[in-house]
């Protein structure tokens, strides 16, 4: 019998898996009874307290080389059922979620039979009580992961048979019939199916390929190859093709897409190339030709690197033709436009942080671009850019200090207004007569001050002049010194009293000189460079309190309480006159008559005044909430439910005022109803005083002037009501804002049809894991839908007009489980016509998209259609025709 064993041991010493035959002898003599063993070889055997062999060395120092172990790890073996071993056959059986994992491959089935003289490993299903084949086969080699039907594996060659194996790649999944592995490099697939589809047993579409040489993560050769749709074959096909692998970016060509154009002719957009350039950047240059000369190029790149930073910067240029030479409608125009986004991570840096948000460019960019990218920022009027940099200094008392640029375009006027740059510091508030340890209490011990300093290079210029010598020439320079002086007090326990001063000191670098021309006959104001500098300091107090009234209406009431809190204020402001800073000159020839000017009336900070302010401010806030019984509560428990967020009236009496001593009353509010879906905001100007015929204020009230007790100068009110068939908050629209445009829909989306990325309506990520039902909905449509009213009343000068009057919506509605359609329109009372209107349609084929965008009426009419493969992998098989708008600029 012991020769039995020894002959069996020797043998196996050959096998890698020498561990399987010596459990295997352990079972049969009793020493082990486990279905699992983890045993680690080394060079040495050593058993413990059986002291079956041992091995003794016959040389103190061994000087021969020592051999390579025959087992290059641990190898763990489990069985839920039972582990048999044939010692005639020389196979050891695993029964029920077996598995094998050795280095690095592991083998998990139903059942796993090893033969340790062929040194092969076969792996398979088992039938259920039902008949059906359940624990398919996982092997697992470093990244790669197949699921087949069943599996030969050798483990010293490699080499492998697989049946119906199943494998993903990146984006791509790919099943085919039988495989033949090889190595670690190379696999060889017959009758394989190619497909981005999740089912990869019942795909929407797939590629069939007769032969295939597949090298994973690196590339896949194929034979013979066509495509198929719901299982029926189309002639659509190549002799031969090559599908790239890869888990990492790559460069390639991006397709254009094909169209026609009535004014610019055919052309093809947003073709180019994508640069790969490494895992923390990326670029894509990308074009546009038309057949009239006009072309469009643009950059986009986008970086990031973890914990620290990331961004995007897009540069746009567009040579634009319409019409021919020679016609009276022909127009050249060249416009351009840059965008840059960057966000620092919040654990990059603790006490400094950069950021920026730059869009600019031609103001004319994005109406006249015809680009479908571009429609959604078509209709803005604005352009805004800000970078900045800030640093705290962890001193005593701490000082914070930024810069920043900052630029505002108006599309409209193509006014451009910049500060290149802004410098700001500030030292923290100093508390000179407050303890160290202690609370800060009553007048003397909270006086504190601060010291700020403000210095801007401020430029105003125009579209035409952006970024020209005359531009630089025209900027202004300027610092703001203050140091604020302030305290607060209770008096009465209930009220509140802040006093406060303030010193400034302004330095300026550009101040005018008026004087009389008598050779030009008229006042000249000239622009001196220079440094000048003013001082001027203010006081100020005011008195405040809260207070809280309840109106209760009983337990059993609907409405049970409507709380009413008010805080009313009481201010006081003075500033002397700073006479010494202002000059007379001659506005006619004979120098008679005269005019006061100051020198600092056009600087950055505002100009000393010449008349001292005695004002006495009035202020009131309210805010209103209910207590009503919760319907949806179980236990009868109440809620609160806002009424008005914020009521407020201001106004201010100047008791240095020999008339119009009262200024007009300011009246603004705000609300949030229907669980706080809509928001309402309104304000109102009232002037207690009456106006001439030419607009002026005079010195009589408006009720003595046969008029009511104020007169409403200018009004406005905005709702905004966003709600839909579920609770969940729509998202802002990334590529609108990407654009250039808005975060919402309400003008219209930006959506690239070509970019198979892009869908018109993007699920949540939460959403996008789940599996969406291809069954019509029984009662209920998802949708959502977002309202945006404004109106603006004025009567400023008795014209007693609605100035502006329009409504505007969008909404979005799931007609079937992949059906949506969507909409952005409005209507202008006051022009008494309908806006800009889109209107959306798509159908998410799983794997594929398909979408098409309208925009029936307008300066900006056009429409798209797209189909196509949803993954990045196959973007380029795709159809996508499109009509663009025909402007005339």
């Amino acid at each position: 019998m012991s020769q039995i064993f020894t002959k069996i041991l020797l043998k196996a010493l050959h096998t890698k898996l020498f561990h399987i035959v010596f459990s295997v002898i352990l079972l049969t003599i009793g020493t082990t009874s486990v279905f699992s063993q983890e045993i680690k070889f080394t060079d040495s055997i050593k058993l413990n307290s059986s002291d079956l062999i041992k091995v003794k060395d016959s040389t103190v120092q061994d000087s021969s080389k020592k051999k390579k172990p025959f087992l290059d790890g641990i190898v763990n073996m489990k069985a839920k059922d039972y582990e048999k071993m044939d010692q005639k056959k020389k196979q050891l059986t695993l029964y029920n979620e077996a598995s094998i994992k050795y280095t690095d491959f592991d083998i998990k089935a139903g059942k796993i039979v090893y033969d340790f003289e062929k040194k092969q490993v076969y792996a398979g299903r088992l039938k259920d009580s039902a008949g059906n084949y359940i624990q398919r086969p996982v092997f697992t080699q470093g990244a790669n992961i197949i699921e087949p039907d069943s599996i030969v594996y050798n483990n010293v060659s490699g080499k492998a048979l697989i049946w119906n194996s199943r494998t993903k790649q990146g984006e791509m999944f790919i099943k085919a019939e039988i495989s033949k592995r090889e190595n670690d490099s190379v696999v060889f697939l017959k009758n394989a199916r190619l497909t981005t589809s999740k089912n990869i047993d019942d795909p929407e579409y797939y590629f069939l390929v007769r032969k295939v040489k597949f090298v994973p993560k690196k590339k896949v050769v194929a034979g013979l190859t066509n495509l198929v749709i719901a299982d029926v074959p189309t002639p659509l096909g190549l002799p031969f093709a090559y599908f790239p692998m890869t888990e990492e970016s790559v460069s390639g060509f991006i397709m254009p897409t094909p169209g026609q154009n009535n004014r610019q002719g055919y052309f093809l957009q947003n073709g180019g190339y994508y640069f790969a350039l490494s895992d923390y950047y990326d670029l894509a240059i990308l074009g546009d030709y038309y057949t009239n000369g006009s072309y469009g190029l643009r950059a986009e790149s986008s970086y990031a690197k973890r914990y620290k930073f990331g961004g995007r910067l897009n540069f746009r240029f567009e040579n634009n033709i319409q019409s021919e030479k020679g016609f009276p409608d022909y127009v050249k125009s060249k416009q351009y436009n840059i965008q840059w986004s960057h966000s620092q991570d919040a654990k990059a840096a603790a006490n400094s942080r950069f950021s920026a948000s730059v869009n600019l460019g031609s103001s004319q960019y994005f109406r006249q671009s015809i680009n479908m990218n571009n429609v959604g920022a078509s209709l803005n009027n604005n352009l805004s850019s800000s970078v900045s940099y800030s640093k705290t200094f962890q001193t005593v008392p701490q000082v914070n200090m930024s810069l920043s640029a900052t630029h505002s375009q108006n599309t409209n006027s193509q006014q451009i207004d910049m500060t290149l740059p802004t410098f700001q510091a500030s030292v923290d508030r100093i508390f000179p007569f407050a303890p160290k340890d202690g609370v800060k209490k009553g007048i003397i011990k909270n006086i504190n001050f601060q010291y700020n300093i403000r210095g801007e290079n401020r430029i105003k210029t125009t579209d035409s002049l952006f970024f020209k010598p005359q531009m630089f020439r025209d900027a202004k320079t300027g610092f703001q010194h203050s140091i604020p002086i302030s305290t607060n007090f209770k008096i009465f326990k209930y009220f509140s009293v802040t006093m406060g001063a303030a010193y400034n000191e302004v330095w300026a670098f550009n101040t005018i000189e008026k004087y009389f021309s008598t050779s030009e006959n008229k006042v000249i104001t000239e622009e001196q460079k220079g440094f000048e500098t003013f001082r001027t300091y203010n006081f100020s107090t005011g008195i405040g309190t809260t207070i809280y009234g309840t109106f209760n209406f009983g337990e059993d009431k609907k409405i049970q309480a409507i709380r009413h809190v008010m805080r009313p204020n009481v201010s006081y402001g003075y500033t002397p006159s700073f006479e010494q800073y202002y000059d007379t000159y001659a506005i006619d020839a004979t120098g008679l008559t005269t005019a006061e000017y100051t020198k600092f009336e056009s600087g950055l900070f505002g100009a000393p005044g010449n008349n001292y302010s005695n004002n006495l401010g009035f202020s009131l806030s309210n805010t209103f909430e209910a207590k009503v019984k919760d319907a949806e509560s179980k236990k009868g428990e109440s809620k609160k439910v806002m009424l008005l967020n914020n009521l407020n009236l201001s106004t201010n009496y100047n008791l240095a005022a020999d008339s119009l001593a009262w200024s007009p009353i300011r009246i603004s509010g705000g609300t949030e109803l229907f669980k706080q879906k809509m928001n309402v905001n309104f304000a109102t100007t009232l002037d207690p005083y009456a106006i001439d015929n030419s607009g002026r204020r005079i010195e009589k009230f408006n009720i003595d002037n046969g008029g009511s007790l104020f007169r409403m100068t200018s009004a406005n009110m905005t709702i905004n009501y966003a709600f839909s068939s579920t609770d969940t908050e729509k998202k802002t629209n990334q590529q609108n804002q990407q654009n250039g445009g808005t975060g919402d829909d309400l003008f219209g989306t930006s959506t690239d049809l070509s970019d198979s990325r892009q869908s018109l309506f993007k699920k949540d990520d939460e959403d996008s894991e789940k599996e969406t039902s291809t069954e019509w909905y029984a009662t209920k449509l998802p949708w959502d839908l977002r309202l945006a009213y404004s109106v603006t009343y004025n009567n400023s000068n008795r014209q007693n007009e609605i100035s502006s009057n329009s409504l505007m919506a969008s909404g979005n509605i799931e007609l079937a489980p992949r059906w949506k359609v969507g909409f952005s329109s409005g209507y202008d009372f006051k022009q008494k016509g309908v806006t800009f209107t889109q209107l959306r349609f798509e159908r998410d084929l799983e794997s594929w998209r398909m979408s098409f965008n309208w925009v029936p009426f307008g300066t900006n009419t056009y429409w798209g259609f797209f189909i196509g493969i949803s993954s990045s992998v196959l973007s380029d098989i795709k159809y996508d025709k499109r009509q663009l708008p025909d402007r005339v600029f």
